[in-house]
């Protein structure tokens, strides 16, 4: 059976506009490049959303909020004509030392499973170092963006040696680098 190639998104500061603990629909704001990236990855890979929403965690929004939220987002996807096959959420604080916060990699490893995915063709992007630490601890290629958080934790990749394969500052430009390696 051939397996499915991957791309793990993470989603606020990534794909979304990280306006800190986003959970109104009227803040939901894509990023640039994002739709075009996504479309251009699409013909290679199925997508999912991980994201770490310890603003749930924090009593500032609800699980119903999130999934409100998160239900638009995946619907002015779908207006692109770009499927997310299902989002994956952690609502813990960092201090609950759960097993789904990234960068443990317990939603990557049941996509693999579940989806039958080739980790090694597969790709974690987001803009903060557990995110790329989350791709590299499951296996798969890591993207670590600028926007969002990225230039802020740019420094604690080097500081703690997390070597991410691409870094960028734009989603498409990310896209056209992941898919070198299929022309």
């Amino acid at each position: 059976m051939r397996k499915n190639k991957a791309i793990f998104l993470d989603r606020d500061g990534t794909i979304i506009e990280d306006k800190n603990y986003a959970y109104k629909i009227e803040d939901l704001e894509l990023l640039p490049g994002v739709v075009d990236g996504l479309k251009l990855l699409q013909r290679y890979f199925i997508f999912f959303i991980i994201t770490n929403q310890s603003g749930i965690g924090r009593g500032y929004y609800t699980v119903v909020d999130f999934h409100k939220f998160n239900n638009y987002l995946i619907k002015q996807l779908k207006e692109h004509s770009i499927k997310i096959e299902r989002t994956y959420f952690c609502p813990h604080l960092k201090e609950d030392n759960c097993e789904c916060r990234k960068p443990k990699t317990k939603f990557i490893d049941t996509i693999v499973s579940d989806y039958n995915i080739n980790i090694e063709n597969s790709w974690m992007i987001g803009d903060h170092p557990s995110d790329v630490l989350c791709g590299i601890n499951a296996g798969c290629k890591t993207v670590f963006l600028l926007t969002g958080h990225g230039r802020k934790h740019i420094q604690d990749l080097e500081e703690n040696e997390i070597a991410p394969n691409i870094i960028t500052n734009n989603f498409l430009k990310a896209a056209r680098e992941i898919i070198k390696e299929f022309k």
